[in-house]
């Protein structure tokens, strides 16, 4: 049975002594897994973000946030962070079996693709790579990867969502077969490089940086956690180089590399190895949403649009992302 939210503002504001809330809460764009809103009461602004509770079902999940947000506390003493709010001790709250982060408000905003410049690129750049050198070592948190990765069974969800008439089942028959291919290839290359490993951020695409004054701000730690350095570094540089459509520029991705290599130093990669890697990450996305689709895991309808919405979306950017693949090793290894 699918788990439903159960948000309650007034009893978390009266419990978590934030005050009495004056006007109603608002709903506000937060990423496409939980929902977030804007309160304001009499001691102050914050952002209330409801984890969304099939999320919360998963073995790991509770311990999962718990570590992500001890990782942001440490991190906030080395880069502009935001980590939710300890009230009583603790950063995740429970009330009435809904959990939920506090955050104090930022006046600021995230970029879109377009309002992105060289200028922002080379900074995150750097904020990569002093996130990469901060030592988490004194949280014990053990890197569990197991290097065992399994091939996606594609064929179930594409017989799922032909018995459905779902949107996307034309789209993902025509990829049906790379999936296996890319998902094996991925597999093998996640444990090439799962000898050189640190804690990180793990999604730090423009949504998750509020710029307040041209002055950035890391947010959402929630995905926190162990990655291989380079695999984020070129990951991440391709989130800021996208422009609308999906389309990589060179420009912006070879500064947003250069501002990594000002704080790090050399890098050295197999940028084949590293660029493979880059579709375990968007094939495990693209498997959520076909479960949040066919209702395999999702609390309510807007939440089953979403993930038919996204994976629609995801075909169109693993299908570009393949194609790219040699281009950006060819930049990535005639400039480094």
């Amino acid at each position: 049975m699918n788990a439903q939210y159960n948000i309650q503002f007034e009893k978390l504001c009266n419990i978590l002594g934030l005050g009495h809330i004056i006007g109603s809460p608002k709903a506000i764009t937060g990423g496409l897994l939980h929902r977030m809103y804007f309160i304001e009461t009499t001691q102050g602004k914050y952002v209330v973000k409801a984890l969304n509770p099939q999320i919360m079902l998963r073995p790991t999940a509770t311990k999962n946030f718990i570590n992500s947000e001890q990782i942001a506390n440490i991190a906030s003493n080395n880069i502009p962070a935001l980590p939710a709010k300890k009230i009583n001790g603790i950063s995740m709250q429970e009330i009435d079996n809904q959990f939920y982060l506090v955050f104090d408000w930022i006046e600021g905003k995230s970029l879109k693709p377009n309002e992105i410049r060289i200028v922002h690129c080379e900074r995150i750049g750097t904020i990569i790579a002093d996130i990469h050198m901060t030592n988490f070592s004194e949280l014990g948190i053990a890197n569990d990867w197991s290097g065992n990765g399994e091939l996606v069974d594609w064929n179930y969800y594409l017989k799922r969502g032909q018995e459905n008439n779902a949107e996307w089942a034309s789209q993902l028959q025509e990829i049906s077969d790379n999936l296996y291919d890319w998902n094996d290839l991925a597999n093998k290359s996640a444990m090439l490089l799962s000898a050189d490993m640190v804690i990180s951020h793990r999604d730090l695409d423009p949504k998750n940086v509020m710029w307040s004054q041209d002055n950035p701000i890391v947010i959402d730690w929630e995905a926190a956690g162990y990655i291989n350095p380079m695999q984020e570094l070129v990951e991440t540089a391709i989130y800021w180089a996208e422009d609308e459509i999906g389309n990589i520029h060179k420009e912006k991705f070879m500064a947003f590399i250069d501002g990594y290599k000002k704080r790090y130093g050399i890098l050295k990669a197999n940028w084949k190895t590293v660029l493979i890697n880059g579709f375990l990450g968007k094939l495990g996305w693209l498997e959520y949403n076909l479960r949040r689709s066919l209702w395999i895991e999702c609390t309510d309808m807007e939440e089953q649009q979403i993930g038919t919405d996204q994976v629609m979306g995801t075909i169109k950017v693993i299908r570009y992302y393949a194609d790219m693949m040699p281009e950006l090793e060819k930049w990535l290894n005639d400039e480094i």
